[in-house]
């Protein structure tokens, strides 16, 4: 059986829709050649020109691969075919020089792609639902709003506190958190999203728009306080109606839990709560040193 890997493009959809994934409405066959195009690569395995399996990577600020995609062919399960796949588009994603940082992030009731990042050898970093809302009421006190933070500087003086001198998770986007550095964080961004203080000036919460199928308003709140702080679920609110307001599609309110972080909602929570998602991930410092010594 002749097996092959090469890197798909958008009229390779035709040989995507001969697979057997047993995946009904499939993300990845909606937006295939998206997948395919700009900051988003795809590689395909086959078997006898068969594609048995197809995963790839997306680039974030120019050095974070963010593997996925992950898709295999039912009739060819059981061979390793997915493992093999993603140990090529890992080699082909350190041959890009401005890669600091690969790593995969996957739901974890999803056992057979978890099963694929341990035999890859990428470490868990954390894991956080993606809580969704409409309502958060529940949480409010009827306080007055936290203080808009309008200057650059500061900021770019709580992203350098809370996340980047501990290389913190950061979610940058909903489903995509990323250890923090100074690249993930471009001034024109950071200028774009709401920052906002309590009056003591010891909190801050961001609030930036994103759209995947819905609209959201992403809020970042790194503590575990979030339901004993008085006028910041009223300051969320307002930010929501606004976005709401924007557009005509489905829009929530997002927030990433830990699982202890999502023990402490109240009982009468709005918040759906999915399958919790694991971040892994490896700099590509580390990926570099493990292959020297192999050698």
């Amino acid at each position: 059986m002749t097996k092959t890997i090469r890197r798909l493009h958008a009229n390779d959809y035709s040989l995507y829709t001969t697979m057997d994934t047993g995946i009904e409405n499939d993300y990845v066959g909606r937006v295939f050649q998206n997948l395919t195009t700009g900051g988003n690569i795809l590689y395909g395995l086959f078997l006898d020109g068969q594609l048995a399996s197809v995963g790839g990577y997306s680039i974030y600020r120019e050095q974070y691969a963010m593997l996925g995609r992950l898709r295999s062919d039912r009739r060819y399960r059981g061979q390793d075919l997915a493992t093999e796949l993603m140990e090529h588009v890992i080699h082909e994603a350190l041959n890009d020089d401005h890669i600091k940082w690969i790593g995969a992030n996957t739901q974890e009731d999803n056992l057979p792609a978890r099963r694929v990042l341990e035999k890859l050898g990428l470490p868990t970093h954390i894991m956080l639902h993606g809580a969704m809302t409409k309502d958060v009421s529940m949480l409010e006190s009827g306080a007055p709003l936290w203080n808009p933070v309008t200057k650059l500087a500061r900021k770019k003086e709580w992203l350098e506190k809370l996340f980047i001198q501990s290389e913190g998770i950061f979610p940058y986007e909903c489903f995509y958190p990323f250890p923090a550095s100074e690249q993930l964080f471009k001034e024109d961004e950071v200028e774009y999203w709401k920052f906002y203080e309590n009056d003591s000036k010891t909190r801050c919460l961001i609030t930036k728009p994103d759209r995947k199928r819905y609209h959201f308003l992403h809020m970042i709140y790194p503590w575990s306080d979030f339901t004993k702080q008085k006028g910041l679920w009223e300051t969320v609110t307002r930010d929501y109606r606004k976005l709401a307001e924007m557009h005509e599609d489905e829009t929530y309110i997002w927030k990433d839990l830990t699982k202890e972080e999502a023990a402490l909602l109240p009982e009468n929570h709005a918040f759906k709560l999915p399958s919790p998602w694991i971040l892994h991930g490896k700099k590509t410092s580390e990926w570099h040193a493990v292959h020297q010594v192999v050698k």
